[in-house]
């Protein structure tokens, strides 16, 4: 009962996001650049089958 207050306390919040969003932003644009580049060349190619 003495502590039962703590439980409903604030928590701090983190001085940091837990991820870099930026990184992640970053990744994805080059992996959606490898992608499409990927998906021109294979359709020129005549390699690709399905139209997605």
């Amino acid at each position: 009962m003495e502590h039962a207050a703590d439980m409903f306390g604030t928590t701090p919040a983190p001085s940091a996001p837990l991820v870099d969003l930026k990184e992640l932003h970053a990744k994805i644009g080059q992996l959606t650049l490898e992608k499409d580049f990927l998906h021109s060349a294979l359709s020129k190619a005549g390699s690709l089958s399905i139209n997605q």
